[in-house]
């Protein structure tokens, strides 16, 4: 039977700022092991049997961040396909879109496990067995979901009541979804021994989640199906890209599956499962991954300590000391810092909108940002002048460009440039350097087979990353 899991990778996790960023959300951080929330779920995914490919429904914007974050880990080569949001329109608009693309790609006998990018799952072997008992149910016709087994009161997740008296294959079935409770409902549910947390991972047969959707939310499905057939499907050695339209997308109900499909269908059954679950939702989920020291703290990176416990610190790019503080989360960035009480985790994402009011960048991008060609970090940025150094990958181009209202002035770092300025071609070695000035079209090439690295040194009136007309583009951002 085949299985093709769908990770959907749309979620900012502003309750994770300031690593988690619009440009650089919750699924790209790097956990204490070194590897990424997306990474983890890639890997997960591509172990389970049956497997043929996996469907990533991401932004267009992180289509080549993925890119790299898969290709690091999969050695397996396994088959790989993309559809790209010009925004993010909920979940139910991501579900139908990949069932309606592996519905023409796969046919509807097909299964699909839905993935978020961002969870953490620590028991790999409890969550195969519950991916093939949800397979099961499946193929009868089932929409399954996840149900983990709580273990405390949590009241910032969803629930699932399961109907005792209605056993299935591996699972029950679903009487309700709850919204999220309060602490006294919680130990009801908690006590009750059928509620379990909504995980928001699910398993269907393709047909049946799409004869599903066209009965209970038959304008989702619709908006979509326009939308697809309006958008563009690429297919190369790497991988098959849906680009979806975006006047056609921006047509599509913004809902999520749960209220679209899984609360108003007959035919939800649940897995309950134990599987070591986390969403990595505040800064205190991301601390458990750390071991504490004998006064409770915990650490990453080099931080130093007197007379303080319970503390989380993360911190790689410099030194942190903490003296007589208790139940902190001390989060240190190259551009930013937060510090909050634990008791507030869940209040990280206030900040985020006063960031977003006020239109400061340091809520959407890091210090240095990925592109699908590389790399670039601000070093320092002043009154009419800007310096970044960039890395370009081996073989890797920037687009043939041009800025109205700046001038540029690039020396090599290291590794050999070839660029185009205006209407020369140059070739360009360490310690060399070339002036573009404004209105003229440029381009920066990498021939070799080591990062380029250089330097750039920008001046004039108006230094923002918009003042950019691209001309031809390696990677599909040519201005139209």
């Amino acid at each position: 039977m085949e299985l093709i899991p769908v990770i959907l990778s749309g979620g900012v996790g502003s309750r994770l700022w300031p690593v988690s960023r619009e440009a650089h959300p919750k699924p790209f951080m790097d956990l204490p092991d070194g590897q990424n929330l997306i990474q983890k779920t890639f890997l997960r995914a591509s172990r389970l049997e049956g497997v043929v490919e996996i469907l990533t429904v991401t932004n267009r914007e992180l289509l080549f961040k993925t890119e790299d974050e898969y290709g690091a880990v999969n050695k397996a080569k396994l088959a790989q396909g993309f559809i790209l949001e010009p925004f993010g329109r909920n979940t139910a608009a991501a579900v139908a879109a990949a069932a309606l693309q592996l519905e023409a790609t796969h046919g509807p006998d097909a299964q699909m496990l839905v993935l978020a990018a961002d969870h953490l799952i620590q028991n790999e072997h409890a969550f195969a067995a519950a991916v093939a008992n949800a397979m099961t149910l499946a193929a009868e016709g089932w929409l399954v979901t996840f149900g983990i087994q709580p273990t405390y009161p949590e009241t910032g997740f969803g629930y699932i009541e399961a109907q005792k008296s209605a056993p299935l294959n591996g699972g029950l079935k679903v009487a309700r979804f709850v919204e999220k409770p309060d602490l006294d409902t919680a130990q009801g549910y908690v006590s009750a021994g059928n509620y379990y947390w909504n995980s928001g991972m699910f398993c269907f047969r393709v047909g049946t989640v799409l004869d599903e959707l066209r009965e209970h939310a038959p304008d989702v499905v619709a908006a979509v199906a326009r939308t697809i057939d309006q958008s563009r499907l690429t297919s190369s050695s790497k991988y098959r890209c849906l680009a979806l339209n975006a006047d056609a997308f921006a047509e599509v109900p913004d809902i999520s599956i749960d209220y679209a499909l899984m609360e108003r269908s007959s035919k939800v059954a649940t897995i309950p499962c134990d599987i070591g679950w986390s969403d990595i939702g505040s800064w205190n989920a991301v601390s458990e991954l750390t071991q504490p020291d004998e006064n409770g703290n915990r650490f990453e990176g080099e931080v130093l300590s007197h007379g303080s416990r319970n503390n989380y610190v993360n911190s790689e790019g410099r030194l942190t000391a903490l003296v007589g503080v208790e139940d902190l989360l001390v989060i240190d960035t190259p551009d930013a810092v937060m510090i909050a009480h634990k008791d507030h985790a869940q209040d990280v994402k206030h900040i985020v909108n006063q960031l977003k009011a006020c239109s400061h960048t340091v809520h959407l991008l890091h210090r240095t940002v990925h592109r699908p060609w590389g790399t670039y970090t601000t070093l320092e940025n002043g009154e009419r002048f800007k310096i970044k150094r960039i890395v370009v990958k081996p073989k890797a181009s920037l687009s043939l460009q041009m800025h109205h209202h700046r001038s540029e002035h690039w020396i090599v770092v290291s590794g050999t440039a070839v660029v185009i300025n205006d209407k020369q071609e140059l070739m360009l070695h360490t310690n060399e350097s070339t002036f573009i000035r404004a209105g003229h079209q440029h381009r920066l090439m990498n021939p070799g087979v080591i990062d380029l690295v250089l330097i750039e040194v920008q001046s004039g009136d108006y230094l923002g990353e918009d003042d950019i007309v691209r001309f031809e583009d390696n990677y599909g951002r040519t201005d139209k």
